[in-house]
């Protein structure tokens, strides 16, 4: 056992949320210096996440085969240069190409902290430092918005892509030194990378599928929430960098707390059910989004708070929606775990960023887009799972091998 494994992946684990939400109150100064639309610079989160969701199929296969420790250095390496490359960007489609790169470089370093615990602890303690790993990812967003607006404030929005830089050349020299590679022995690694009859089987299980899209209904709620609020809140409705933080940052405490409380609701309601009730919160935050998008106030601080009081539910939604909808994901599988992971990652975050994207593409405001995506996904998802003929798509399924 590698009790002194934790510290190190948790100086990786946070290079993936520090790139998402360190630079959020800079989009619309963004904006404006590179003379592109509010859609253009979502697009910069939504290319980062499908990035992350592709190279879920491209370097978890290289994980496998080259080992745990070469990936990790070369995707903080990667880290440090993409970074490097958005702070110097000139014209905005560098910076595009840097988020792509990002993505890709978050993706290696998740892998790698996952298969780690994986490789190193039983399945009852890496349960403890899953969930060690998953509150520092919470924790980022309720710390990073406020660090990325003080800087932008005093040295402006590329000095948030120099800090994720210089943090990920602190974590490679760490990384470097203390990391040990923790690939099982008994790894199969011969043969192609890629194969069809590795994925074959997982594409064609409908539970799985199902559960997938689950989990992309939420984080395409997410999504669509972090891209749009920026915008909505301090180019809209004219409100300094810190409130917007400020405000985000209370979202994130939120879901902090739901994420704590999520086992105690799972331990009552079981995995479908807590799913339903996720599902259920997401409906209500749609509908009170698009109710006071009509009816409450339009301008002012009134208005952020009428557009984020929604969005308190949609973060306990989430908190409660992932753990078991990936639970009830996997749950049809035993040795093809890893492969099964693996597609679970791509479909949630690659079809999240691509749903989440072709929303930016209409003219919708922020308030109708956010609601809509909530309340037309949770929608469908509840009805399919309140159809007793799809009963195979969603009931609880044993392990088969």
């Amino acid at each position: 056992m590698r009790r002194n494994l934790l510290p190190i992946l948790m100086s990786m684990v946070v290079l993936s949320p520090l790139a998402i939400d360190i630079y959020l109150p800079s989009m619309p100064n963004m904006a404006m210096e590179f003379g592109v639309s509010a859609s253009e610079i979502q697009s910069t989160l939504v290319l980062f996440l499908f990035a992350m969701g592709t190279g879920q199929l491209l370097i978890g296969p290289l994980a496998d085969r080259y080992g745990r420790r070469p990936i990790a250095l070369a995707g903080i390496l990667l880290y440090c240069l993409s970074s490097l490359l958005a702070a110097t960007a000139v014209d905005f489609h560098w910076l595009q190409i840097a988020r792509v790169l990002q993505g890709l470089a978050a993706c290696a370093t998740s892998i790698v902290v996952f298969s780690a615990v994986r490789d190193s602890f039983s399945a009852k303690d890496g349960a403890h430092y899953y969930s060690y790993l998953n509150g520092m990812i919470c924790v980022i967003p309720a710390l990073a918005p406020t660090l990325g607006g003080m800087l932008a404030l005093q040295f402006g929005w590329r000095s948030t892509f120099v800090f994720m830089m210089l943090y990920a050349t602190l974590v490679i020299i760490y990384v470097g030194y203390r990391l040990p590679e923790t690939r099982p022995a008994e790894t199969i690694s011969e043969g192609p990378l890629y194969r069809w009859a590795r994925y074959k089987p997982i594409l064609l299980e409908p539970h799985f599928l199902f559960y997938a899209f689950i989990c992309m209904v939420g984080m395409t709620s997410i999504l669509s929430y972090v891209s749009y609020a920026p915008v909505w809140i301090i180019e809209h409705l004219g409100l300094s960098e810190l409130t917007f933080s400020g405000l985000f940052a209370l979202n994130a405490v939120i879901n902090i707390m739901a994420c704590f409380a999520a086992p105690l609701v799972m331990k009552q309601l079981g995995n479908r059910g807590t799913v339903i009730l996720a599902l259920g919160c997401l409906f209500v935050a749609g509908s009170l989004q698009l109710i006071l998008k009509e009816w409450g106030p339009n301008s002012g601080f009134e208005a952020a708070l009428s557009f984020m009081l929604p969005i308190l539910l949609l973060c306990i939604g989430f908190a409660l929606l992932l753990g078991p909808a990936t639970s009830m994901a996997l749950s049809v599988f035993g040795e093809r775990a890893g492969t099964a992971t693996a597609i679970l990652g791509f479909i949630q975050m690659s079809g999240a960023s691509l749903l989440a994207g072709l929303v930016q593409q209409t003219s919708l405001s922020a308030p109708y887009a956010v609601g809509l995506v909530m309340l037309v996904l949770s929608s469908i998802s509840i009805g399919i799972m309140k159809t007793k003929s799809l009963s195979h798509w969603h009931e609880q399924k044993i392990l088969s091998e």
